[in-house]
C-alpha cells in the first residue's frame, strides 16, 4: 500500500513527536541528578546492558555497577558511573534510583 505524501508527512511528524516523549528522572540518596526529556537511556542491568526508547513496554529491573548513558534531545550524550540501583519504566517515564 502506497501512502500519499500528505499522510507520510503527517505520520513522520507524529513519529518524531513521539520519539521525544521519554522523560528520565535519576536520583541518588543525596540529590536529584537529572530530570528531563531524553531520546534514550542505556542501563547496566543484572543480566546485561539494555536500552530504553520511547514507547518501551513497562519494566522494573535491578541495576549493577556500570555506566548509565542517556541521550538528550539536542543529541548530547551524558554518562554516569553507578554502583547499582533500580529502574522503573511506565508510560514513557523512566525513574532511576542509583547508589
Amino acid at each position: 500500500m502506497k501512502l500519499s505524501r500528505r499522510v507520510r508527512s503527517c505520520w513522520n511528524k507524529q513519529k518524531n513527536k513521539r520519539m521525544k516523549e521519554l522523560h528520565l528522572n535519576v536520583i541518588s540518596p543525596d540529590k536529584e541528578i537529572f530530570n528531563g526529556e531524553v531520546n534514550s537511556v542505556t542501563l547496566p542491568g543484572t543480566i546485561g546492558s539494555f536500552t530504553i526508547l520511547p514507547q518501551h513496554a513497562p519494566v522494573v529491573s535491578s541495576l549493577v555497577a556500570g555506566r548509565l548513558v542517556y541521550l538528550t534531545p539536542d543529541d548530547e550524550e551524558h554518562t554516569l558511573d553507578i554502583k547499582g540501583g533500580f529502574i522503573e519504566m511506565s508510560s514513557n517515564k523512566v525513574s532511576v534510583c542509583i547508589d
